[in-house]
């Protein structure tokens, strides 16, 4: 065999069984049983210094729904984005700097005026997009059951009522915000839009499903195309993640 056909020959065959691997890796990832449950509680956990914790998957995971390069942007620099801005924030708050996000969010009324707006928005989306990712993570069941599903039925009706319901608050959200299922404590569930990083739980409900209607979390693949965001997302709901927030 000639030398240049030879290399050809052989660097199309690793490129094949590239490809072949990643394909591989991400059936696998699809199929395999949801491995990070309590992602999005540990962040409510934390207290100054936040973390940004890792996505926990490959940025292609939850390709065609969000593509690589929103996952990449979305997660490494607006989330860690609101890190960093919540930690500077707080940097001279001593008196704040031992509280979870959690009490901080559910305690927003209580904080000073200085901080009060910059937690509001940066602690909510740190702990909305911690949420998100974990909802968006491969594996686990596509569609409601047990306790959350009877929850959804009581509450709407039917699954598809709830769906229909999330989307039509997403559309809704004028600019920027998210679209919530959330429960309050009785364990009643309702579909609201909330704007910009606003967290349910500073109106004291539980989010169980939240879907990011941010320009920056679908702008690149759908540009003004927020319907089909929506559907694509709302069909790649990882239903085990929300039925750990439900409960």
């Amino acid at each position: 065999m000639h030398r240049r056909t030879f290399l050809r020959t052989t660097v199309g065959a690793a490129a094949s069984l590239a490809v072949a691997s990643s394909l591989t890796e991400r059936a696998r990832a699809a199929t395999a049983p949801f491995a990070r449950p309590r992602v999005s509680e540990d962040v409510l956990s934390q207290h100054y210094p936040f973390v940004l914790p890792p996505l926990g998957y490959a940025n292609d995971a939850v390709e065609p729904a969000v593509d690589a390069q929103t996952m990449s942007i979305h997660h490494d620099k607006h989330h860690a984005t609101y890190v960093t801005n919540l930690n500077k924030a707080l940097e001279t708050q001593t008196a704040l700097q031992g509280k979870t996000l959690r009490e901080l969010l559910t305690g927003l009324a209580t904080l000073p005026d200085g901080v009060r707006t910059t937690v509001r928005n940066n602690g909510g989306g740190h702990a909305n997009h911690a949420m998100f990712w974990m909802l968006l993570a491969p594996g686990g069941a596509k569609t409601p059951s047990g306790a959350l599903a009877s929850a959804i039925v009581r509450d709407f009706g039917s699954v598809t009522a709830c769906l229909a319901a999330m989307k039509t608050a997403g559309l809704g959200q004028f600019g920027s915000g998210w679209s919530w299922l959330m429960r309050d404590g009785g364990g009643k569930l309702t579909v609201r839009g909330l704007p910009n990083q606003d967290s349910p739980l500073t109106d004291g409900m539980r989010p169980v499903v939240g879907i990011d209607v941010w320009e920056h979390a679908y702008y690149l693949k759908y540009q003004n195309r927020r319907t089909e965001y929506l559907d694509a997302v709302l069909a790649t709901v990882n239903w085990d993640a929300a039925a750990i927030a439900y409960a």
